[in-house]
């Protein structure tokens, strides 16, 4: 009789824990069927055993990762939005300036025709003068379009998953000074003299070719566009700087951890002509061959001006 007893409540000790484990296990359930996809609530215990804490442990460690990519999710959708934002302004401001000017020409081409009708088509007009001078003014608004949708697609190349890069032994210095060549008139026009000095002149980088020269040119044209003078590459150990000044105001709008953010532009450069995607697209371009920029700016001393530079390097961990 006793062992029987001892069995009855041993059954009845089982049944009872059952079911209290069975009602906190539907009290669980109930929590993340009910919980709003968007609440901060987490999963308490009512229980006092340690696999009930274990579980309600991990649970929250899910809600919690949950959370913090939907976070991250909602912040790039932002970033998007405002990216979007700022790229139909950057669209629209050169097409409305186009318009404006064909507009305008249009109105000195019927001046012209008045002129003409009154006896004067041997001359050349005011109008005439007024309309070649709008022209030429809708031109340079198109071809500011065009620079931007070069480099629209210049970035989507770079963020193209399925791009493929032909990585080799790069010779960076003839690189560069095939690159600073090239913009030879641009330097000629502001009186630069561009300095390039290696400590190695047979430094190589493991890189596709055309992806390097691509970086190396949008480095160069953003000095052109931004700097006060001429720009330096130099090289020490495995890495490439291009360094270039640039004013006060710049130094001070400037945001050195967001100067490769697609779009970003300083106040300072608002009112020059880009996109604020060249930088953008060289970051991309590095990255996917493990190479990395990181921007400083260097501020002068006794009068100095203050410096922009831009190092190129492997990515921790990857021989140059």
């Amino acid at each position: 009789m006793v062992i029987v007893g001892l069995l009855v409540g041993l059954i009845a000790g089982i049944a009872i824990g059952a079911a209290v484990y069975g009602r906190e296990m539907r009290r669980m359930a109930g929590f993340l069927r009910d919980r709003p996809a968007g609440s901060n609530a987490r999963l308490g215990v009512e229980l006092p055993g340690g696999a009930s804490r274990e579980l309600a442990r991990a649970i929250n460690a899910q809600l919690d990762e949950i959370q913090a990519e939907r976070i991250a999710a909602m912040s790039k959708t932002q970033e998007f939005q405002r990216d979007l934002s700022s790229l139909a302004h950057d669209v629209r401001t050169p097409l409305m300036g186009a318009q404006g000017h064909i507009q305008l020409a249009m109105g000195d081409a019927g001046v012209s025709e008045d002129a003409a009708t009154d006896g004067a088509a041997g001359m050349r007009s005011s109008g005439d003068d007024g309309r070649e001078r709008h022209l030429k003014a809708a031109l340079q608004r198109l071809d500011d379009m065009r620079g931007l949708l070069d480099q629209l697609f210049a970035y989507a190349r770079a963020n193209d998953p399925d791009r493929t890069f032909d990585l080799e032994s790069v010779a960076v210095q003839p690189l560069v000074a095939e690159v600073l060549v090239g913009h030879y008139p641009e330097f000629e026009e502001r009186g630069w003299e561009p300095t390039v000095a290696f400590d190695d002149e047979r430094f190589v980088l493991e890189a596709d070719r055309t992806a390097l020269r691509r970086i190396v040119d949008n480095l160069v044209t953003n000095a052109l566009r931004h700097g006060s003078g001429a720009p330096t590459v130099a090289q020490h150990g495995d890495a490439v700087t291009f360094s270039n000044p640039i004013s006060d105001e710049a130094a001070a709008d400037i945001d050195p951890d967001r100067l490769f953010d697609r779009f970003y532009q300083a106040d300072d450069s608002r009112g020059k002509r880009g996109s604020g995607l060249g930088l953008a697209v060289a970051q991309s371009l590095a990255r996917s061959m493990r190479l990395n920029l990181a921007a400083d700016i260097v501020r002068g001393h006794d009068g100095e001006a203050a410096e922009l530079v831009i190092a190129v390097e492997p990515m921790p961990g990857r021989q140059g």
